[in-house]
């Protein structure tokens, strides 16, 4: 399956350049390409939006190695997503174990950033039967999201659900969101991507770069009920200066 390498550059105000690749949506699929592409690039730290667990088929495994793969050679920083909530308590341990910072509705310092995670509002149900398609993705924790964004420094907000972003980010002093989820819209045609959980058809936060404060990645995993077409995998790299 095809992989694209997207890179951006965003002006945070850091004292030093950094480079962070963004692992979004990897479901658990083998992630040795991902791997080999990060090293190659001269990474300083990893981020996760969210999603790395298999919830159709409640696997783990490939996720779990990577984790501690990635601990042991970068910084890397994890929220969480929809599909957490199998197996959360396991995502739970398996994280602090292999020693990432997992963002729970909290953030942290690095380099002169200030790093959140809004953790998924289906998580904090813990009712993942009742996920699909067409239903509104349920509220996160705003009391958390509202502290965050009056804290000071650069803010770079890992938030799965790109829908996240219009309904309770925009508005506020937040600089940078990052998101997966909708996988690209899973087919497109011409470009543009067809159908997103929570947006429905033709979703405008799908993927790229929008209103200089949002990415949206297309993810990695490709093990979908429905295959991509014309949507190929995507590996996101980030330099903050």
């Amino acid at each position: 399956m095809l992989l694209d390498i997207t890179d951006y550059k965003i002006n945070a105000g850091i004292p030093h350049k950094l480079r962070a690749a963004v692992i979004a949506d990897i479901h658990d699929e083998k992630f040795d390409r991902v791997y080999s592409e990060i090293k190659a690039r001269n990474v300083d730290f990893i981020l996760i939006p969210g999603d790395i667990i298999n919830g159709h088929r409640h696997s783990a495994v490939n996720s779990f190695e990577m984790l501690e793969v990635f601990q042991k050679t970068f910084p890397t920083f994890m929220s969480l997503g929809n599909h957490e909530t199998v197996g959360y308590n396991e995502v739970i341990k398996t994280a602090r174990n292999a020693g990432i910072e997992l963002l729970e509705d909290r953030s942290v310092r690095f380099g002169g950033l200030n790093i959140g995670g809004l953790t998924s509002g289906y998580v904090m149900e813990s009712e993942h039967l009742k996920q699909n398609h067409f239903r509104k993705t349920p509220e996160p924790r705003l009391d958390w999201l509202r502290r965050y964004a009056a804290e000071d420094g650069f803010k770079v907000l890992l938030c799965h659900h790109p829908e996240y972003y219009v309904r309770y980010v925009r508005n506020l002093p937040v600089d940078l969101t990052i998101s997966g989820h909708a996988h690209g819209g899973q087919w497109r045609v011409f470009g543009q991507p067809l159908f997103a959980p929570g947006q429905g058809l033709f979703p405008k936060y799908a993927q790229g770069f929008h209103e200089g404060r949002l990415i949206v990645s297309r993810g990695l995993a490709n093990n979908a009920p429905v295959p991509r077409f014309f949507n190929p995998r995507e590996l996101i790299f980030i330099d903050f200066e």
